[in-house]
This record gives structure tokens, sequence and C-alpha cells, in this order.
């Protein structure tokens, strides 16, 4: 997509730009200014100068980052800088997750990074449900931006989760749930029955933990895998990232039965589960039918696609009458994200 004067964002080597403002948003290269719609990896990055993000994300950002020059904005507050108005809105994704709206001249972009559209009974618990921009202009993910992802209701993948714990602790089996450190294993935790018995976590889950629990989010108690007996042990649930499968660490749960929680098990299940015993559908991105809900309801007339599906949905897209093009970034490199 060649850029124009009429763009607020344009594609650099360091990443999204803002020409008005002279600030990047979630720029892979050290910049002076950085915009962070969340923690994750491919989107939040040591380095940068300054950093700009949402007042809920603060503790996970400053978990994951350390001590960086942090300037935080509450949902819906403004600041000018260079006469661009920047403000964040919620984006569902993960606890701090903002979409970037940018107003100049008589335009309004929205920067979403990644997000999560629910119904009213399928809300993200551990972080602010999205809500729509109305824009001139929509800078959209497609991480599940094909027809056949479409998540079932997540009463249902939690059912199916606390049955396989309940059988497996029945069994006398430790039960290894496999999620993403920062977002997917607080949303496990949220969503689990732990009147089945006790949960471990892994070291890289329980500082996130903190940092959530310090923003009022609610999760049951945890524990790390020493402050546990061996017959405690043989009920557990234990949430951890997908890095320790075979490692020296999950090996001290003996025979247990292992599970990976992501959006990709949909149809990459047998693959992407290999030896695992089981494979549950959970994703914190939006579905194909949530992409196509939250461009909708944005009013854009204009979308630009930034990692995922990208020629599946800009044909779509266009398809539908808009204006659309793509964005080469380096988010989304993370499958365990998802």
């Amino acid at each position: 997509m060649h850029p124009s004067d009429r763009d607020l964002v344009v594609a650099r080597p360091e990443g999204l730009y803002c020409p008005a403002g002279d600030f990047y948003i979630d720029p892979w290269r050290p910049v002076a200014r950085a915009v962070v719609t969340h923690a994750h990896a491919d989107h939040a990055r040591r380095g940068h100068g300054a950093y700009l993000a949402s007042a809920e994300g603060e503790g996970v950002l400053r978990a994951r980052l350390g001590d960086i020059a942090l300037q935080t904005l509450a949902w819906g507050d403004a600041v000018d800088h260079h006469g661009v108005r920047v403000s964040l809105h919620p984006a569902g994704h993960v606890l701090g997750s903002a979409q970037v709206r940018l107003e100049h001249g008589g335009r309004v972009w929205v920067v979403s990074g990644d997000y999560f559209v629910s119904g009213a009974d399928d809300a993200n618990p551990t972080c602010t449900p999205f809500e729509p921009v109305r824009c001139d202009c929509f800078v959209t993910e497609s991480t599940f931006g094909l027809p056949v992802y479409r998540w079932r209701p997540q009463a249902e993948v939690f059912a199916e989760v606390n049955a396989w714990w309940a059988a497996n602790a029945a069994a006398g089996r430790a039960s290894l749930l496999l999620g993403y450190s920062f977002g997917k294993a607080q949303r496990l935790l949220a969503g689990v029955d732990d009147s089945i018995g006790p949960i471990v976590v892994h070291g890289a889950v329980e500082p996130l933990n903190r940092a959530y629990r310090a923003a009022g989010v609610a999760l049951p108690a945890t524990h790390a895998v020493e402050a546990l007996d061996k017959a405690a042990l043989a009920r557990a649930l234990v949430v951890a990232p997908p890095s320790v499968l075979g490692s020296a660490w999950a090996r001290r749960f003996g025979d247990a039965s292992d599970a990976f929680a992501s959006g990709w098990m949909q149809l990459r299940g047998a693959r992407r589960r290999q030896s695992l015993d089981r494979g549950f559908v959970l994703s914190d991105h939006a579905d194909w039918p949530g992409l196509q809900r939250a461009i909708a309801a944005t009013g854009a007339t204009r979308v630009i696609v930034t990692h995922g599906y990208e020629a599946v949905m800009v044909r779509w897209l266009q398809q539908q009458g808009l204006e659309a093009g793509s964005f080469p970034t380096e988010y989304g490199d993370d499958d365990d994200a998802a």
C-alpha cells in the first residue's frame, strides 16, 4: 500500500509510523516515541525512548519490560502531540490491550493492535471488553481471518477443561494445561473450577498473575510446584507456557495428562498437538464473525490489515465495497499468544 498525504499511519522499517505526530505504534525496532497497544512481545519491545500505553496495562507492561519511561492514559482520555489527538480504547484481547485512535486534520484513524470481540456471555473476564470506535480508516489484525474460525461459547470450552481436569484428578494424574504466560494463562485461571483441586503455575506465569491481581482481576489461589506435596500434585491443574513441554520442570509431575489451549487447535490440532492428550480451542483474538462485526462497527470506508490472513481479509473487504490494503509487519510471530 503506497502512502499518501492523507495517511495518518504509514509503514516504515521501524514499524507503523504517524508522520504528523512523529511517533510509532507498536514499533519492532528502537524509536524515540512509541505508543504500545499491549504487552505481548511482538507488540511491546525494549529500547524505545518513551512509551505511551493504557493505565490498565501499566502493571503487565512494567512486569515485562522493566524500568521504562512510561506515560499512561485512562480509557478515552486524550493527549495532543504535534497536533495529533491520541486516545486509547479497550481492545478486549489481554489486560490493558488498547486500540489507538488518532485524530488530525478532520481525519480519524484507529489502529486496533490485537483484539477480541465477544458476545454478551463470552466476554474475557480478565480485561475490559472491546469497544467499537468510529473512524475513517481502521487498521485491523487478521490472525484468524478465515471463515472456518468460529469460536464456540467459552462456557462449553471451560466445561470440557474442567471435565478433563476432574477425570485426571480422580485417576491420580496431574493436568498440565499449556497456554501463553501473559493473557491466556490468566483467562484459563479465571475460567476453571478451582474446587476440583489445587492450581500450580509456572514461574513465568506468576509475575503476570500478580500484575492482574493488582489491577483488580479476580484469579483463584495459585501455588508454586514446591509448595505442594506429592498427593496434592496428583490432583493439581498445572498452568504453564508451551515451552515447558518435555522439560525437567514438566517431568516433576510424573505421568501427567497434557493439553494445549489455543485458537490454532481448531484447524491445526493434530499437527500442533503432536503427542499431547488434548487440545482446547480458546483464543484471545477475534474469530471470522468477530472481525466482521468489529470492522462494520467502526463505520470505516478504508481498512488496512496488519497481520494474519491478510490476502483473504483484503479480498473480502474489497468485495464489500471498502477500500482495503495491508501493511507488512512483524506482528503475530508468536503462535503461543493466540
